[in-house]
């Protein structure tokens, strides 16, 4: 799984993994991959230097990268208070009601939401920055967009590449336009914000719209089969992230949570924008199913659903409401029916792959050959 991208970077395989996890992380790249720590839930700069550090101290010298979300259209003095102003009173009742209905338990007092949209605002990414830059990271990545250009111009400064995803051929021109390395084209199948153009059709427009820059695909990867099939139409390599939510290096900090995915198939997802205000595939819950029911009031667009849900979904997670109970994640996860270690995954997507050239060698005729 060499590609000339992985030989840049150092790394063994073209397999870059996202997560949350600081050892999800350091376990991908100790594997010979690229472990790549997403960072939006980090809206105090103490915590993510702690796992920076935590990498540092465990990923044996491997290259990693960070993976940060700046909107695409910066607002100018507007604080988070400012924006939960702008939330109208009917949809914070309809939260209440449906919490209520389900006995979901109030949060102790004190205990604030453990998951904030905070970490959408553009400072916070900056400020996440002012700290990643002073760790090795070799890669930055960005979900919403190309990054602002002083970021990029910031990061090639210190020898980072940058790249961002893309859910078209479209996206991915405004992505080389602004100087972007590495364009990640992800697919409808893909978990979290995703467009609606599925892997098979987008990752050669997006390889023939942005040539010669390296493309890694995205959306509906957990095989060693599709990790070939990616390379085949042209990709440089492949961008996981769902595959790594039920490894035993992860911490979900829930059994049902990690039940549920277990026990999931691939039709078990849908495209929701109850999370964030944005189409982002997860989970289909009960809590989906009220906010894409007509009858609702309707989702709010970002940031405002992100700010609104927060404590509900803090709620719904803390206490294991399991009707209710969800998270992004990609259709793959029908694949996902037992807990392995991180390095089990990665041994099962490589040989996977041989096997796989194995075959595409054998149906051309080509056996023996290399």
């Amino acid at each position: 799984m060499q590609t000339e991208l992985s030989n840049q970077l150092g790394i063994e395989h073209a397999l870059f993994g996202f997560t949350p996890f600081p050892a999800v992380v350091a376990a991908i790249s100790r594997a010979g991959g690229f472990g790549v720590l997403g960072a939006v839930r980090y809206t105090a700069p103490g915590d993510l230097e702690r796992d920076l550090d935590w990498i540092e101290a465990h990923a044996e010298g491997r290259p990693y990268g960070l993976d940060v979300v700046m909107p695409a259209t910066k607002v100018e003095g507007v604080s988070e208070a400012d924006v939960e102003a702008m939330i109208p009173q009917g949809h914070r009742r309809f939260v209440e009601e449906t919490l209520a209905k389900y006995g979901v338990p109030e949060l102790p007092d004190g205990e604030v939401p453990g998951w904030r949209i905070t970490g959408w605002m553009e400072q916070v990414a900056r400020t996440q920055l002012d700290v990643a830059f002073d760790y090795p990271i070799r890669l930055l990545a960005n979900a919403l967009g190309s990054p602002p250009p002083d970021v990029v111009r910031r990061a090639h400064d210190r020898g980072v590449l940058v790249a961002a995803l893309a859910g078209s051929a479209r996206h991915a021109r405004k992505h080389r336009d602004a100087g972007i390395d590495v364009v990640v084209a992800q697919g409808y199948e893909a978990g979290g914000h995703t467009g609606e153009i599925a892997s098979m059709v987008l990752t050669p427009e997006v390889v023939e719209a942005v040539d010669p820059l390296p493309v890694l695909a995205a959306g509906g990867i957990g095989s060693g089969g599709q990790v070939a099939a990616a390379l085949a139409l042209g990709a440089q390599g492949v961008w996981t992230g769902s595959i790594w939510l039920t490894t035993t290096e992860a911490d979900l900090h829930s059994p049902a949570l990690t039940r549920k995915l277990l026990a999931a198939g691939s039709g078990d997802t849908v495209r929701s924008r109850a999370l964030t205000g944005k189409p982002a595939r997860q989970l289909r819950t009960e809590w989906t199913d009220a906010w894409d029911d007509p009858a609702g009031p309707g989702t709010l667009p970002m940031p405002l659903q992100g700010l609104l849900v927060a404590e509900a979904v803090s709620r719904i997670q803390k206490y294991e409401v399991d009707p209710l109970l969800g998270t992004p994640v990609g259709q793959i996860v029908g694949r996902m029916t037992s807990e392995r270690s991180v390095q089990a995954v990665f041994d099962d997507l490589t040989r996977g792959f041989e096997r796989a050239v194995d075959r595409i060698n054998r149906i051309a005729g080509r056996s023996g050959q290399s």
